[in-house]
């Protein structure tokens, strides 16, 4: 699992290696930069899954466990096996192709 990703601010460009949280979704984050305050995208649990190179690490063990060819639905009820911790996102839909 990777626990470093690079998040870009889509106002001024400005990128910065940071620690993602492994317990919890990051909602806010303030760009060392031009002072802007990110927030997820529509759809997103945080702003490492927005903004940033790699996305937060749920939504990788979420991905980790599909590729190795276990169904969704062998997690559980859908909040069990949200990787933003039952909140309603876009990593609970199926991706086409």
């Amino acid at each position: 699992m990777i626990l470093e990703a690079t998040i870009t601010c889509p106002a001024c460009g400005a990128a910065k290696t940071e620690t993602m949280p492994t317990d919890a979704c990051q909602f806010f984050y303030e760009c060392p930069g031009c002072g802007a305050l990110l927030r997820p995208k529509p759809g997103d649990c945080c702003v490492f899954c927005s903004y940033a190179d790699v996305p937060c690490p749920p939504v990788q063990a979420l991905r980790n466990l599909g590729s190795r060819g276990m169904p969704d639905e062998s997690a559980g009820s859908s909040a069990s096996a949200s990787p933003c911790h039952g909140q309603a996102c876009r990593h609970d839909r199926k991706e086409d192709g």
